[in-house]
């Protein structure tokens, strides 16, 4: 099994903790966000790692020591799925190695229990969603709804993702930047996002800004393969400086 963690992003709402460092450098509780990530991954033996970093991409490359290290060079630009296929490369090692896949953004820090769910899960696309998000969120945002995600389920299978909310009963669990795909289906979802409409509008944004939930969306509405795998807390995400006092 193998492991890409997307790196790009800048945090500007974590300034001026990101103004020298990178944003998963930023320290929760004496420590850079990325170690915990590294260290999750490696207490389930997954070493073969690789990182897309973009802003200021030489500091996390030379703090990781990732020799799979990739570049965004338009990360101002772009957003998460652009991001990933900056590693089409290694993508496509995991498919020649007959290895899965578990992909990460690189602001969430998660116990090694979550990954080892993710490491057990064997079907096509798995991803981790939290069914007590509302107990985070609570600590993190006077309205939940303002920042929390629609997320549907039926028949064990994700119907809706990521989607504006207007009442709670439409998030049956969140979304935490966390999923596994299946060696199997790597090369279908390349095939199928170099096939996406490079003019449409996916929620709002462009082709190169997609948000990682809107493409999971395409996914869904075509191939109906997307699984929830549930945890009950055991992660945080870290985008604001409020954030560094959460509880794990």
């Amino acid at each position: 099994m193998k492991a890409l963690i997307l790196a790009a992003g800048r945090g500007t709402r974590l300034a001026p903790l990101t103004n020298n460092i990178p944003k998963c450098m930023v320290k929760y509780n004496n420590k850079p966000i990325i170690d915990y990530e590294l260290e999750a991954l490696k207490e389930n033996n997954i070493t073969d790692i690789a990182i897309v970093g973009g802003y200021l991409a030489h500091i996390l490359k030379e703090y990781t020591k990732i020799d799979r290290f990739y570049i965004n060079n338009n990360f101002e630009h772009t957003n998460m799925v652009w991001t990933m296929f900056c590693a089409r490369d290694f993508l496509e090692s995991c498919i020649a190695d007959k290895q899965d896949l578990i992909i990460s953004y690189s602001d969430i820090i998660y116990k090694s229990e979550i990954i080892n769910k993710l490491k057990k899960y064997n079907n096509d696309f798995g991803v981790i969603i939290d069914k007590d998000w509302k107990m985070l969120w609570d600590s993190r945002f006077e309205n939940v709804l303002s920042d929390a995600e629609s997320l549907k389920i039926k028949d064990n299978k994700i119907i809706e993702i990521g989607k504006k909310v207007y009442s709670i009963n439409e998030i049956e669990g969140q979304y935490i930047g966390l999923f596994k795909i299946s060696h199997h289906f790597i090369q279908q979802m390349i095939d199928f996002y170099d096939n996406l409409d490079r003019n449409k509008i996916f929620d709002g944004k462009n082709f190169q800004n997609m948000y990682m939930t809107s493409f999971l969306q395409e996914i869904i509405n075509t191939f109906n393969n997307i699984e929830p795998i549930f945890i009950n807390r055991g992660w945080i995400e870290i985008d604001s400086i409020l954030d560094l006092e959460t509880k794990l």
